[in-house]
């Protein structure tokens, strides 16, 4: 058991460290020029959010948040704050609703069905998460940014398509990484 423990801590510890790194501006995909980017942050989340399930998945994002903010610190609220970063990355770890979908295809040696049934939804759904904070913050606190006559969710909305670009990106890296450490390093369950 405590073996086990020490095994998925240091897994999120590296998580956080990966996703520290993938969010670093040489790393970015592409960068709006309010904030907000195109990039591969939320994989290492995801990875152990499936590997892990759900309370390792939001544990990780919700520790990868604190390096993300000090890459980058944009903060005019602290309601914001909480939105954009703890809550948002948080709920990238919602992908561990599918670690037990995913677990069982690994052990079963049927990876390749596993990344339309369980690897898909779990982006989709840890993404969505992520697209909802980011939304909310950026209607309520960015709104100002509106061009004149668009309702400021509108513009939140478009603003944030990079959120899906991200999952786009995340799940196609992830459908090359997960099967290989699937089989390389087979997980249980946190």
């Amino acid at each position: 058991m405590r073996n086990r423990t020490l095994r998925v801590s240091v897994e999120i510890a590296l998580a956080v460290a990966l996703a520290a790194v993938l969010n670093m501006p040489p790393l970015r995909l592409w960068t709006m020029p309010q904030g907000g980017e195109v990039s591969l942050v939320m994989l290492p989340i995801f990875v152990v959010a499936l590997r892990r399930g759900l309370g390792a998945g939001l544990l990780a994002g919700l520790l990868a948040s604190v390096p993300v903010y000090f890459t980058e610190p944009f903060v005019v609220h602290p309601a914001q704050y909480l939105l954009d970063y703890p809550v948002a990355f948080g709920l990238v770890g919602l992908a561990g609703l599918f670690g037990p979908i995913w677990r069982r295809a690994a052990d079963a040696d049927a990876v390749g069905p596993a990344v339309w049934t369980a690897l898909l939804p779990a982006v989709l759904v840890g993404g969505a998460g992520r697209y909802i904070a980011h939304l909310v913050s950026g209607a309520v606190f960015f709104g100002e940014y509106a061009p004149a006559g668009q309702p400021v969710w509108v513009y939140s909305a478009l603003y944030n398509l990079v959120i899906p670009i991200s999952m786009a990106a995340c799940f196609a890296a992830a459908a090359v990484v997960m099967p290989v450490l699937a089989r390389v390093v087979p997980a249980e369950p946190a």
